[in-house]
């Protein structure tokens, strides 16, 4: 059975219709790229599977795990196991990341019928995935990508997501404004997740990243539809060739 499974999907954002259509499958263990230019609806699709509010879905059906999470809140999907990387994190002021991340680490667990993480325990967690990343000490201290560079919040994303361990992650655009540094972490952090319990649909614009974080599937978005679905060489071939002939046959 996939992980997720899209049939049909639209979606829109007030009048403007955005998904036009999605068939979408996700089986555990695999890595799902999409790439497409700008306004191609590649985000929102993101944000339609995690429930972010502003977008109306007007067909079509989301499954995850088999069952139908079209009427969800966020937090309900967070708890079951989908994690969003923002293409443009927030700020939470006054909310150190690592108060957070234990809200929402025992929030996970609370759902599963686990009992809350211990203290020590969560520290040594805190610790150990930090300097898996490399990432320093001060920043787990720190309000949540408050001040953070934009670098900073991209590790700080991957940071919550190796803490979490989602069922499903969903990168959109996590490669953006990215250094070489940066973009290391964050690829050495997604390739550390990878499970055969655990799916990724990684959204992005480069081949780059996908150098880094080599997918198993490769889709290719115009106007709000799949158009194409390939192997890895295809994100190659969209790095040569553009999304010309994509965009004018949609």
């Amino acid at each position: 059975m996939p992980l997720i499974e899209i049939k049909n999907l639209h979606a829109r954002i007030g009048e403007r219709e955005i998904l036009k259509g999605i068939n979408l499958a996700i089986e555990p263990g695999t890595v799902h790229a999409v790439m497409g230019p700008n306004g191609a609806g590649k985000s929102t699709l993101s944000n339609v599977i995690a429930g972010r509010e502003g977008y109306e879905v007007t067909e079509g059906e989301i499954l995850f795990n088999g069952e139908n999470i079209a009427e969800l809140s966020p937090d309900e999907r967070a708890r079951a196991g989908i994690f969003l990387a923002f293409q443009y994190p927030v700020e939470i002021p006054g909310v150190t990341l690592s108060t957070f991340l234990k809200a929402a680490l025992n929030a996970r667990r609370k759902a599963a019928g686990e009992a809350e993480i211990a203290p020590v325990e969560f520290l040594k967690l805190m610790r150990d995935t930090a300097r898996r990343l490399n990432l320093p000490d001060d920043l787990i201290r720190r309000p949540v990508n408050v001040g953070f560079s934009g670098g900073e919040k991209k590790r700080a994303d991957i940071f919550q997501m190796s803490v979490l361990e989602p069922t499903l992650c969903l990168l959109d655009e996590t490669d953006s404004g990215l250094d070489i540094d940066a973009l290391k972490v964050v690829s050495e952090g997604v390739n550390a997740l990878r499970s055969p319990e655990r799916g990724f649909l990684v959204i992005t614009h480069y081949q780059r990243l996908l150098n880094h974080i080599v997918p198993d599937v490769v889709h290719v978005f115009a106007d709000g539809r799949i158009v194409k679905t390939g192997d890895a060489s295809l994100a190659e071939e969209l790095e040569a060739n553009g999304y010309a002939d994509y965009t004018d046959a949609a």
